[in-house]
Parts: C-alpha cells; sequence; structure tokens
C-alpha cells in the first residue's frame, strides 16, 4: 500500500510547477484527477519539446501527467461548476496556478472550497504571491531565473548571464507544493480542519539559493565573481572545483586537498599552498590544470585520482548516463488507452525497499468522466 492511498486530489492546474507536484502525489498513491477544459483541454498538452507528440499530446504533457485521470468541464458553464463543486465535497486537496482573481470569480476561491468541504487541503501556485505590484505578472521559469539573480551563477564570468537548461523554478516549486500539501494533511489529521498552502516561483527560486544569498547578506552585499577559465562550476568554490577537458572528454573534479591532487596529478602548486589562494587565484590554477589534464584520457586521470579517493567523476551525455548499470532501473515504461508506450523517468523515493512505478500514461481530455460522476457524483 503506498502512503497517500485513499487521497483524491482535484489539480486544476496547467504547464508544469502544479501539475509536477500532482505527479509526485499520485506516485506516493493519490487518486490526482486533472480537471480540464473540454476538447482541447490543459494548455501544455500543445506545448511542445522538440516537437514530439503522443496521440494528440505533447511529449512535454505526457513527462509530467502520467498516472493521473481526467475530468473535462467548462467552468464558465453552471452545469459543469456544479458538478466540479459535488467533486470538491468527495475530494481532500484541490490545487491550482491561476492568476489572482481568477478562481474568485468562478467561485472556487479558498473560501469557497472551504465551505464546501471544511476539511479540503486548498493548494496555490503563484509567481510572485497573491498581492503586491507584482502579483499579476507573468510567472514563467526564464522570466523568474533571470528575475532572481539565479543566471549569474552558472558559465563563465566573461560571458553574461547564464540561464539553467531546465524549468528550475517551476521544478522547484512543484517539490515545495507537494511538501506543503503533506504538511498541510498531517495538519488536517490534528485539527480536522481544511488548510491553506501557498508556494510562488520567485520564493522557491531564492530558496534553491539559500547558499548563494545568505553568503550575499552576510559578506558586505559583494557580488559573486565566477571563474573566467572553462569548466568553472561554482561562483562560491576555490579551485579545483570544476569540469575539465582531457584527452578524449571531459573530467569533473570536486572539493579536495589541491597540493595532493597537483602531487597526483604531477603539476607544480606550491605557490598555491596557502588555502585563501586557492579562491584568489583559481583561475590561475585551473589553467594549469587544464594544461596538465588535456594531455591524457579521462579513465587515465580516473585510475590515478580515484585510487587515492579523490572525488572526480566522468562528465556523461544522455546516451553514456543510459548505458550505465546502477544497480536499480532508473526508467519505467507507460502506456496510454491506445497502447502507445513512452518511456519516462520514475519516482526517486522507494518506501521500504519497493520502488515506485505506474504503467498509466497521461490521460486524454475527459477520458474518465463517466467513471468520475459514477463514483463520486452519481
Amino acid at each position: 500500500m503506498r502512503p497517500l492511498e485513499g487521497i483524491v486530489v482535484l489539480e486544476f492546474c496547467q504547464f508544469l510547477a502544479g501539475p509536477s507536484a500532482g505527479l509526485k502525489l499520485a506516485d506516493l498513491g493519490a487518486r490526482v484527477i486533472k480537471i480540464e477544459r473540454p476538447v482541447k483541454g490543459e494548455a501544455c498538452r500543445q506545448l511542445s519539446i522538440k516537437d514530439l507528440f503522443v496521440d494528440e499530446s505533447s511529449l512535454l504533457f505526457h513527462t509530467i501527467n502520467r498516472n493521473k485521470d481526467s475530468f473535462a468541464a467548462d467552468l464558465k458553464n453552471p452545469d459543469d461548476l456544479e458538478l466540479v463543486k459535488r467533486l470538491i465535497t468527495k475530494a481532500d486537496v484541490m490545487t491550482h496556478n491561476f492568476r489572482p482573481g481568477v478562481m474568485d470569480k468562478i467561485g472556487l476561491a479558498f473560501a469557497d472550497a472551504i465551505a464546501i468541504n471544511p476539511k479540503i487541503i486548498y493548494g496555490v501556485v503563484s509567481g510572485y504571491g497573491d498581492e503586491g505590484p507584482w502579483a499579476k505578472k507573468p510567472g514563467q521559469d526564464l522570466l523568474v531565473q533571470s528575475l532572481s539573480g539565479l543566471t549569474w551563477l552558472s558559465g563563465r564570468d566573461s560571458q553574461g548571464p547564464v540561464p539553467f537548461g531546465l524549468s528550475t523554478a517551476d521544478i522547484m516549486c512543484g517539490n515545495h507544493l507537494t511538501q506543503g500539501i503533506l504538511a498541510a494533511l498531517l495538519k488536517r489529521a490534528k485539527t480536522n480542519k481544511g488548510v491553506l498552502v501557498e508556494v510562488s516561483l520567485i520564493e522557491s527560486i531564492l530558496d534553491v539559493q539559500f547558499e548563494a544569498i545568505t553568503s550575499y547578506l552576510n559578506d558586505g552585499g559583494k557580488l559573486q565573481k565566477r571563474g573566467d577559465v572553462a569548466g568553472s562550476a561554482h561562483a562560491f568554490l576555490s579551485a579545483p572545483y570544476g569540469v575539465y577537458k582531457t584527452q578524449d572528454g571531459y573530467l569533473s573534479l570536486a572539493m579536495g586537498d589541491l597540493m595532493y591532487i597537483g602531487e597526483l596529478l604531477g603539476v607544480d602548486l606550491k605557490a598555491y599552498s596557502e588555502k585563501h589562494l586557492w579562491f584568489e587565484k583559481r583561475d590561475e590554477i585551473r589553467t594549469l590544470l587544464c594544461d596538465r589534464l588535456i594531455q591524457k584520457t579521462t579513465d587515465h586521470w580516473l585510475q590515478i585520482l580515484q585510487e587515492k579517493g579523490i572525488w572526480c567523476g566522468k562528465v556523461l551525455n544522455y546516451q553514456e548516463l543510459d548505458a550505465i548499470d546502477f544497480g536499480m532501473p532508473m526508467k519505467q515504461v507507460i502506456e496510454n488507452s491506445e497502447h502507445k508506450t513512452i518511456t519516462t523517468t520514475r519516482s526517486p523515493i522507494q518506501l521500504d525497499g519497493q520502488i515506485l512505478t505506474s504503467r498509466k500514461a497521461a490521460p486524454k481530455v475527459g477520458e474518465h468522466n463517466v467513471d468520475i460522476q459514477k463514483e463520486f457524483i452519481r
């Protein structure tokens, strides 16, 4: 039995942050029902990565919405809205990421929902909170990354801002929404009352940067300076931390005793024996390491360094990663109602030794309307 079996979640969310939280709850056993507009469904069904589609929906939609049901309803239609309200009476959780004020107009704001179901957990995702001058600005991942300072942490100093190559704000916000909902379920178990859970993209992306921002706030407001040698990996860490080109690939070096690493690699670093120089002169040091590491293969250096306990590793692409056996399955195959299969990732959580997988792909729009009405509304 999975821990959230019996928990019913109504998901009024679209795109990534809210639906990714629903995905995690579904993996933990919750019954997640997407409330979608009829025919076209959630907007993410047409937002594709590399123009990849499965049936009428994008592969992106399938990655975020596996293991869910779909209930099609026009929230502007009084009859459909009444059906949704009746679903709310049977639900444990409902989530949405509409702009502030939208659910108030529909009549499904927190106050409305708690009047329908006094025990409802009500989760809200916003870009910048529910009030204030930023409340109605578009909460989009790249915009939030750019606003938050995150883009000044990656890449080299001479490159300018470098956005992260994933929807970092969305993903972390979905994680925080999941954490909030799980905490709210525990609180409800103690109080027998509903709970409002609110998260925002800006708060989530700032939380991700807690180390960097805390350093800034406690170091006289000095801006971080990234290294300017190829492979610089962290604006706040000293040499040798970074990624280095070898004769046939790339090698990552984490924290370690720089003098010992230099000795193992045959690089004279005696001029940098004082630890404060490992940061102050890190570009000089990395240049010396680059000049040495390019002379031999990655495997050659790994054999030397790993035998001595140095934290290092190969830098792989997805093709190389896919060939590695970690001793546990890292992928799963899901199947839609037309028996089309998709290979995707799985939940990273194991419970009592059980890996959490599911064969169920994302639903078609309204695929479960009849079953849901029979089960919950009648």
